[in-house]
């Protein structure tokens, strides 16, 4: 099994996105479905605790799978759960966002990350408040440690 990496920081708002828009699914204590942003895939996610911010985990997202970071439904999941913070403000700002449109029409994630902070300040949500709060989750996400366990996709 493999340690997972910090994601890049445009999927911290990618996943409290997916929280906003309710398109996390509880299916048990360890295992969700997190729908896609067009609603077009599911992702299966799986995550066990093995105590002291140490994680086994399955997501058949494409940075998860292909890129071996921490991919967004993961850390949807891992809000959901309240593993990781939610910021109420952010959350509001981050609903109803055509991710994959967005990423595949400008193909650079700061593009997108910039497109989607100045959507947030004309909801009058400040661009230092949605910096602080990808700064926090990837901070706690920096103290876990989160195995790939391919596994898990069984579950």
């Amino acid at each position: 099994m493999k340690v997972l990496t910090k994601p890049p920081r445009i999927k911290v708002l990618e996943a409290i996105g997916a929280v906003g828009d309710k398109r996390v699914t509880l299916m048990t204590d360890v295992k969700a479905s997190v729908k896609s942003s067009m609603g077009d895939r599911e992702y299966k996610v799986v995550l066990v605790s093995e105590g002291n911010q140490v994680y086994r985990a399955y997501s058949s997202d494409n940075g998860t799978i292909h890129r071996g970071y921490i991919g967004y439904p993961i850390i949807a999941f891992m809000m959901v759960k309240d593993i990781l913070p939610v910021d109420g403000e952010v959350l509001r700002a981050m609903t109803g966002i055509p991710w994959k449109e967005l990423n595949e029409k400008y193909q650079k994630y700061a593009i997108v990350e910039n497109i989607v902070l100045s959507r947030a300040e004309k909801m009058g949500v400040q661009r230092q408040v949605v910096d602080d709060f990808v700064n926090l989750v990837l901070k706690k996400l920096g103290l876990m440690k989160i195995y790939f366990d391919e596994s898990l996709a069984r579950i």
